[in-house]
């Protein structure tokens, strides 16, 4: 189950939020059919695709 917590310029993340992300960060990405683990190959590609959109958002 994916939760997005959407935060206005200037506002901070309440504890529980705090609470929440900590407690994710601590489980291990399950794979299933839907969102198989990516190849090393896919990986390095996927890496570059983020790297070039980040470059065309701060540009």
């Amino acid at each position: 189950m994916t939760k997005t917590f959407t935060l206005k310029a200037g506002q901070q993340p309440t504890q529980k939020q705090l609470d929440e992300v900590k407690a994710a960060a601590g489980k291990e990405i399950q794979f299933d059919e839907d969102s198989p683990e990516l190849s090393p190959a896919m990986y390095k590609a996927f890496r570059c695709c983020v790297t070039q959109r980040n470059r065309r958002k701060r540009a």
